[in-house]
């Protein structure tokens, strides 16, 4: 038998054969996917490629050798084979295959490399575990649906490019190794060999630079880029990220927005043929928090909350009159026809979910029933005034059979709370539209939040934000009601954009950052070179980034960004296939002039690495 690899070229990949190709020669490479042995009669392989699956008929009469040759596969082998493209029986075609209207009887075989047995299927849905799966990630990205999702993503990703540069938008490269500027996100440090004690950081986003490049005149700026973050472990998070970025000069909120909505119009319409339409909603950050208790709502549903706090001040439950004499906060949700649904048992169960760490915590939750006849069910109506619940219900527009539920305590917990038992109700009680694409802005965000860890101002998105107009004059009095030029795009619950208008004034820049609590000359020392460059005649700018592969995971359906990513990390910044983070050795700590204490000595650290 002559060798196929080496001889012939692939005549197609495995998903692109169809009925008018029968009667040709087809010469196809790829991985045996499934097997089905009919003994003398023949044998039926799918073998499986980027491109799809065809199916291969093995016969004895129709060549011996290459039959024989089958017998002896196995799932995952690597193979080449030619041979005659058949058409397929009316009824053997399998309607759930690309290919399924033909197969390729088979002349020739070459296994060009066996497989052991794979720790865990690939031909269908595995229930490995995906420590597993992650620890042989090579095999994982084998499985077609892993296919599909990279080759949506590398589509998306050529869209956005086409798109952008159509726009007049210049792709420009920065750097990753930059100089560390403490006050964003934990960077990653790496040790400077020809610069002993000195480090540089792995650069969380590209902001600086790309202001920098609005300053040297590139005017329209994008790039799909890697970010580094060493953040704590959270589930839609990983250390190493992409991002879609995006600079603009002498432009207005309103000019970013709509070319942001015009590339998220490309995205949907590549990715999976639906359009979008030609402007989103939009609400301030402060409408969000009031309806919905979080930024990023999901407007797939309803069950909006109602702020009852002034309802609550004097309604005869005293641990509402309470909580708004102490300046906390009391959000009520209505859920529609629930009366009877949700038993004491349910109850019960809601109100250890708002009780936990993670959800709120709130102390309980507080329920109301509203029978026939206007009758009330529940510890606070019993409490209650009955012009307060008359008021309650009439804000809630309460009607016979529904409930309400009623948080109170700490503004922050009960935003927290609230926001989380609405999207468990919605869950519940299936009030979500999976099919649905729910996408707004949400603008206006406060440009300081508090910390209480630090005891003094942050800045919300970056120090680097300009303030609302008219709300410079609290800069130096008020900081807690300044409001940012800050806006996110927010899809289904998550939030995958987020940007604003930059700071190109040197005296706002000044006083934003006093206000952050940076002196001048530590100004000059973490941002000197930035504000030196405000000097040359900076032009008014903003931009926005997008997390590219946030967006790929709701386009591809999947609950795991993890799965959108070639090779990522655990939630605790692992990489289970290659081992890192590995040890080095002693000597490459030694030049690097840098010295680990509290190890045991030897000549290596961890140095399986």
């Amino acid at each position: 038998m002559e060798t196929i690899f080496g001889r012939y070229a692939r005549t197609s990949d495995c998903g692109s054969l169809r009925r008018e190709a029968a009667g040709g020669q087809a010469v196809l490479m790829g991985w045996v996917h499934r097997i089905r042995d009919l003994g003398r009669a023949g044998m039926f392989v799918l073998l499986r490629d980027r491109g799809g699956i065809t199916q291969l008929l093995f016969q004895p009469d129709l060549a011996a050798e290459a039959y024989d040759l089958a017998k002896t596969l196995g799932p995952e082998h690597c193979i080449a084979v030619r041979g005659e493209v058949g058409a397929r029986d009316e009824k053997n075609v399998n309607p759930d295959m690309a290919t399924g209207e033909v197969e390729v009887r088979v002349t020739d075989l070459e296994v060009l490399s066996r497989s052991e047995v794979p720790p865990f299927e690939i031909s269908g849905h595995s229930e490995a575990k995906e420590e597993l799966r992650l620890r042989h990630r090579y095999l994982d990205m084998r499985r077609p649906e892993f296919q599909r999702n990279f080759l949506m993503r590398a589509a998306v990703t050529q869209a956005v490019r086409r798109h952008m540069s159509q726009q007049g938008f210049m792709e420009v490269e920065t750097p990753f190794l930059v100089k560390y500027t403490p006050g964003g996100a934990r960077n990653f440090l790496v040790p400077a060999r020809l610069k002993p004690g000195r480090f540089y950081a792995l650069a969380e986003s590209p902001q600086i630079f790309k202001q920098l490049l609005m300053i040297a005149g590139f005017d329209r700026y994008f790039q799909v880029v890697k970010c580094f973050r060493d953040e704590d472990p959270r589930q839609d998070r990983q250390v190493e990220f992409t991002q879609i970025d995006v600079e603009m000069s002498f432009v207005t909120e309103e000019m970013i927005l709509s070319q942001v909505e015009g590339m998220a119009r490309v995205i949907w319409k590549e990715a999976i043929g639906l359009d979008l339409p030609e402007a989103f909603p939009r609400m301030t950050y402060a409408e969000a928090m009031s309806k919905y208790g979080t930024d990023k709502p999901d407007l797939r549903f309803g069950l909006e909350h109602q702020d009852i706090t002034e309802l609550g001040r004097d309604c005869g439950f005293r641990v509402f009159e309470q909580v708004a004499a102490d300046g906390g906060l009391i959000k009520a949700i209505r859920v529609p026809g629930a009366a009877k649904v949700l038993s004491r048992k349910k109850l019960d169960d809601l109100t250890r979910f708002v009780q936990r760490e993670e959800v709120g915590p709130v102390a309980g939750l507080a329920w109301a029933k509203l029978q026939a006849e206007g009758a009330w069910q529940g510890a606070f109506p019993k409490a209650a005034k009955p012009e307060a619940l008359d008021a309650v219900a009439k804000q809630c527009s309460m009607e016979e059979g529904d409930a309400l539920l009623v948080l109170a305590g700490p503004a922050v917990n009960v935003h927290k709370a609230a926001d989380a038992l609405r999207r468990r109700l919605g869950a519940d009680f299936g009030l979500i539209d999976e099919s649905a694409w729910a996408l707004c802005w949400v603008t206006d965000f406060p440009l300081f939040e508090w910390s209480e860890e630090a005891q003094t101002w942050t800045s919300s998105h970056h120090p680097f934000t300009m303030p609302v107009a008219e709300d410079l004059d609290m800069l130096e009095t008020d900081q807690g009601k300044v409001r940012a030029r800050a806006y996110d795009l927010v899809c289904n619950g998550y939030e995958i954009a987020g940007g604003s208008i930059r700071i190109h004034d040197r005296e706002i820049q000044a006083r934003v950052l006093r206000a952050l609590g940076i002196s001048d000359q530590e100004a000059k020392d973490k941002f000197g070179f930035l504000l030196e460059a405000f000097k040359y005649g900076a032009p008014p700018h903003g931009g926005i980034a997008a997390g590219l592969d946030r967006i790929m995971m709701l386009l591809t359906g999947t609950d795991s960004i993890r799965d959108v990513i070639p090779f990522p990390k655990t939630i605790n910044g692992l990489d289970l296939m290659t081992g890192a983070p590995g040890g080095v050795f002693d000597a490459q700590l030694a030049e690097l002039h840098v010295q680990v204490t509290g190890t045991a000595g030897g000549t290596s650290q961890d140095a399986d690495s």
